[in-house]
């Protein structure tokens, strides 16, 4: 898990705590939370706080820490757990900067659930509840299945932010704890999803349409992203594809840079550096095409 936030009222109905799990199938390139894509734990270089003493460096025992070109980088599969070769990570403790820190944590379903049970009250009030995120949740099954199952034995509202890209059985024993989904769908276009994200939208599409066709509660979401699936011709892709698999709605989200400066702190290059964000106002003729074509789009 790499993250547990609180307060959320964008994930779902109501005041929600969202589980945000480690581990993704898909490599979006334009991903805002990029720390999400690998399943191990990881370590994080601020380079605004770095001194440059290159004591993380010398102190790693298995040589992932490297300094190059005056930007350290940790190498992942090197790293012996990525920052538990101590309690902490050797590297985390020694830096007098606190320019390192890791990025994901083990936790039990007892532990997950005693933060989620804080708020209880506020889910009560607003009709809110609990939202498993990433990540991708379903890249962990069996965790997932087991505090779905402690959070519907309080009653808790339960909803899930998924990309679908997920076997069909483990799919749909997860959905059966689910009141919500909320679906990504990065393109209408198998090569094209291909080539942004590396997976095939085939399993994706199969899964919508299954959720949709047992009457779960299924919201499809849009990242609509500039030069890659913003054209009216991938709307009206869109529209069908949405048609083929029974939606009725599309919730539409405009690309942002929110994450851009994780990848410099995972010391990775950003495929959407130059590139602007989008706002509702610049989508308007490409959200037309899907109330033309039937289908309710919203941001």
């Amino acid at each position: 898990i790499f993250n547990i936030q609180k307060f959320s009222i964008n994930d779902g109905p109501g005041i929600r705590t969202v589980v945000f799990f480690k581990g993704c199938p898909l490599k979006c390139t334009w991903c805002a939370n990029p720390e999400s894509q690998e399943p191990r734990l990881q370590i994080l270089w601020d380079a605004k706080k770095c001194l440059h003493c290159d004591t993380c460096v010398k102190s790693c025992p298995t040589l992932a820490v490297k300094n190059i070109d005056g930007k350290i980088s940790v190498n992942h599969r090197k790293c012996s757990g990525a920052g538990i070769c101590s309690e902490r990570g050797i590297c985390i403790e020694k830096c007098p900067a606190h320019a390192l820190k890791p990025e994901g944590e083990r936790k039990t379903v007892a532990e997950v659930m005693e933060v989620v049970m804080q708020d209880l009250p506020f889910y009560e009030e607003s009709g809110g509840g609990v939202t498993l995120s990433g990540g991708e949740a379903t890249m962990q099954p069996e965790f997932a299945i087991e505090l779905l199952k402690a959070l519907k034995a309080e009653n808790i509202h339960t909803a899930i932010e998924t990309t679908g890209f997920a076997s069909p059985a483990i799919f749909r024993r997860i959905i059966e704890y689910l009141d919500l989904l909320l679906f990504d769908i990065k393109h209408w276009d198998e090569s094209k999803h291909k080539e942004k994200t590396f997976v095939s939208n085939a399993p994706i599409l199969q899964n919508m349409k299954y959720a949709i066709d047992i009457g779960k509660e299924v919201l499809p979401r849009l990242p609509v992203i500039p030069n890659y699936n913003d054209s009216l011709d991938d709307a009206r892709g869109f529209v069908k594809r949405l048609k083929e698999v029974g939606a009725k709605k599309v919730q539409l989200l405009p690309f942002h840079q929110f994450g851009e400066n994780k990848y410099s702190m995972l010391s990775r290059d950003y495929e959407f550096a130059h590139v602007k964000g989008l706002h509702p106002e610049d989508l308007k003729a490409f959200q037309q095409v899907f109330v033309s074509g039937g289908i309710d789009a919203f941001f």
